[in-house]
């Protein structure tokens, strides 16, 4: 029986070396990452990534690493593979931790292969992780089976794509058309005209049943449905672009529903306007709901330019009978400022804590304190309804930002022995939206438009003026439905309860909107999907 000799040792280098990490991205969700890819991705002093790979990966990287686009097809020059091994040694030798971030499965048409032998060669510590590849997703999220009891006991993952290497024996289609399973075509679009003939001279049938998935598992993912024969007609009439899989076989006549196509905001496209770091409490419900959400931020958050007023009111945080925050923003900056300064808990004695809804509740208790008073509906006038009496000859403190309404301050000064606001933090606009939102609000691709405030909603108007015509407002609350209206725009719905999830809701409830149904599309959807719509 043969032997194969291990492989040789690299040559090792006296000069410290960092790593590099191969790391397949996935088909496209964000979620289809592994956990180690993920782990490694926080790590990552520079990412390397193909154009392929969705952005938000890129976010998983810790905020100081580099990251590198390696060229993008008809759009910027697209790097050789000298020229990525080249990149990889050199990082590497400067002791960085370097991340190789890959469509797909490494392993899968990545040229991991030539990268890896590179990397061995030139002494460079290396790990590949896989990832989901296309194939896999397309069974996942098509409803396409790749095999099939009846139909296909076999799957061949093959390219349309022939090799570079003069030396490598071509892929002979004809050979294939007598393959007894499902074959999945990468990289075919350009070239089906020849796969697609060769497959019918090598005797497949004409008639053999075939889908075509663009995007698969992203918002976008599109499935076009045909006959071995029609594939060429079908991608032109289409105008179907890569990345684009196709499926051949017996298999997918078993095509059943696809749950994904089926989610109520699959292929919606929603513009999240709130600050960065509080995205994500809109953003992934969302997209659990299957929108393609588009960030941009129309405010952004920052810390007061002068704390002297919030540490005078710290110092003295046994002087105050209530803390009233009115806002999570207002509750993170002023008790993190409480430890900053080198204070805990203690430091603000027997006050007790009101909150304006459950978004602010839970990060007062992310902090470790529990809210005292927190109004059935939740905006400033409910508030102030409820602690008119509690707040009556106590000492209040108002935790505000550096702009909004003054209706807290308003209703409580009269009745409280004290009142005092201070500043926590400053709510600004955005300078100007990115060019690509820009351009999309003025085309109308876009479907919907949160508003979560009402400094958002002026902001929006400021950003991109009467576009705002050509979207659907869903805004958060009556006061910011009203000052949409004041710059002469109309929203579309309101959500019923003023949080987040409120907001997801009646935007479910616009697209799902049924009159034969005997349920509201609210409740109906909040019951199909609660973990998306949250509490």
């Amino acid at each position: 029986m043969a032997t194969h000799a291990p492989n040789p040792r690299p040559p090792r280098s006296s000069v410290p070396c960092g790593k590099v990490s191969i790391v397949g991205g996935g088909p496209g969700a964000p979620g289809l990452l592994t956990m180690r890819g993920a782990e490694l991705l926080a790590r990552a002093d520079v990412v390397f990534y193909d154009y392929l790979v969705n952005p938000d990966l890129l976010g998983l990287a810790r905020p100081g690493a580099e990251r590198v686009c390696l060229g993008k097809h008809g759009a910027t020059r697209v790097w050789t593979q000298d020229e990525i091994h080249g990149a990889m040694v050199e990082s590497a030798r400067r002791g960085l931790h370097v991340v190789r971030l890959k469509g797909g499965d490494p392993g899968v048409f990545g040229r991991c292969a030539e990268e890896t032998a590179w990397l061995f060669e030139q002494g460079i510590p290396f790990e590949v992780v896989p990832g989901v590849t296309a194939a896999s997703a397309v069974a996942a999220y098509t409803g396409v089976p790749l095999t099939h009891r009846r139909s296909a006991s076999a799957a061949a993952l093959v390219t349309g794509q022939s090799g570079t290497d003069p030396e490598a024996t071509p892929l002979d289609f004809r050979q294939l058309a007598v393959f007894p399973g499902t074959l999945v075509v990468y990289m075919g679009v350009t070239t089906a005209d020849r796969w697609v003939g060769a497959l019918l001279q090598g005797g497949l049938a004409a008639e053999t049943p075939c889908v075509l998935v663009r995007h698969c598992s992203l918002p976008d993912q599109t499935v076009v449905a045909c006959a071995l024969a029609e594939i060429p007609e079908a991608i032109r009439a289409r105008a179907l672009r890569p990345p684009v899989l196709a499926c051949i076989g017996g298999a997918v006549s078993n095509r059943s529903v696809s749950w994904f196509e089926t989610l109520p905001l699959f292929g919606k496209r929603v513009l999240v306007t709130r600050p960065a770091h509080q995205a994500a409490d809109l953003s992934d419900p969302l997209r659990e709901l299957g929108a393609h959400v588009v960030l941009q931020p129309a405010i952004r958050i920052d810390a007061p330019a002068d704390w002297s007023a919030v540490d005078r009111a710290l110092l003295c945080g046994p002087h105050w009978d209530w803390i009233v925050f009115s806002s999570a923003n207002g509750v993170r900056f002023f008790l993190e400022r409480l430890r900053s300064i080198g204070k805990d808990w203690r430091a603000l004695g027997p006050a007790r804590f009101a909150v304006i809804g459950p978004g602010t509740r839970r990060e007062l208790e992310r902090f470790g304190f529990l809210a005292d008073e927190q109004p059935e509906a939740f905006d400033a006038d409910a508030l102030a309804r409820g602690l008119e009496s509690a707040a009556a000859g106590r000492r209040v403190l108002l935790v505000r930002a550096s702009r909004g309404r003054d209706v807290l301050a308003e209703r409580l000064a009269p009745r409280a022995r004290e009142l005092e606001q201070v500043v926590a933090y400053r709510s600004e606009d955005i300078d100007s939206a990115e060019p690509e939102v820009v351009e999309a609000m003025r085309e109308g691709t876009l479907d919907w438009c949160t508003v979560t405030s009402s400094a958002i909603a002026a902001s929006l108007v400021r950003l991109f003026g009467d576009a705002l015509c050509r979207v659907r407002l869903a805004s958060i609350s009556p006061i910011t439905s009203a000052a949409l209206r004041e710059h002469g725009f109309e929203p579309s719905v309101e959500a019923d309860e003023q949080t987040m999830a409120g907001i997801v809701r009646a935007i479910v409830a616009w697209e799902c909107s049924d009159s034969q149904s005997g349920l509201t599309a609210s409740t109906r959807d909040t019951a199909r999907y609660p973990d998306a719509l949250g509490p």
